[in-house]
């Protein structure tokens, strides 16, 4: 008995805060209001420790067209290298997204509630002679009508391996 306690209780310690525990924040997101336009962002990447690792800055230009929107980023890392990937989103039946990428194995669900937008996806990054698949856990915050938190927790095999934090700004 007290073996499923202990394994009940760490489960549900483990366990991340629901983007519905947010639904009463201000400013409320808008997906198709905010991520439309011209956007900057301006990031680091941790590792495993909490080493900033990388850091970048990315320009996106985003537009919905006929229910379906499109943000096309580009990433210019601090040692030069640059990444595009380009998101498609189209609204479901229960108000969220489904989300797709050039660069992200299957598709995301986008759960929207109050200021707060969280989505769960596998992204395949460049790694040595091949690629490599992480889990990426990303929660966004509306703070004001122009500016985007983001952070996110990469995992693979259920350890984190890093982290992203950054912010988007509407120009």
């Amino acid at each position: 008995m007290s073996i499923v306690l202990l394994s009940l209780g760490l489960i549900t310690s483990c366990s991340s805060v629901p983007v519905s525990e947010y639904a009463d924040n201000k400013p409320v997101m808008v997906v198709e209001e905010f991520f439309n336009g011209s956007l900057r962002a301006h990031g680091i990447v941790k590792d495993r420790g909490g080493k900033v690792i990388r850091y970048f800055n990315a320009s996106i230009n985003a537009d919905w067209v006929d229910g379906v929107g499109t943000l096309d980023e580009v990433f210019r890392f601090d040692d030069g290298e640059e990444q595009r990937r380009i998101w498609k989103l189209v609204r479901d039946d229960d108000g969220n997204y489904v989300g797709t990428a050039n660069d992200v194995v299957g598709s995301s669900t986008l759960e929207v509630a109050g200021n707060s937008l969280f989505l769960d996806y596998v992204l395949r990054i460049p790694y040595g002679d091949g690629t490599l698949d992480l889990n990426i856990d990303d929660r966004m915050y509306l703070v004001s009508e122009r500016v985007l938190i983001n952070e996110s927790v990469m995992t693979k095999w259920g350890f984190n391996v890093g982290q992203i934090m950054l912010v988007i700004e509407k120009e």
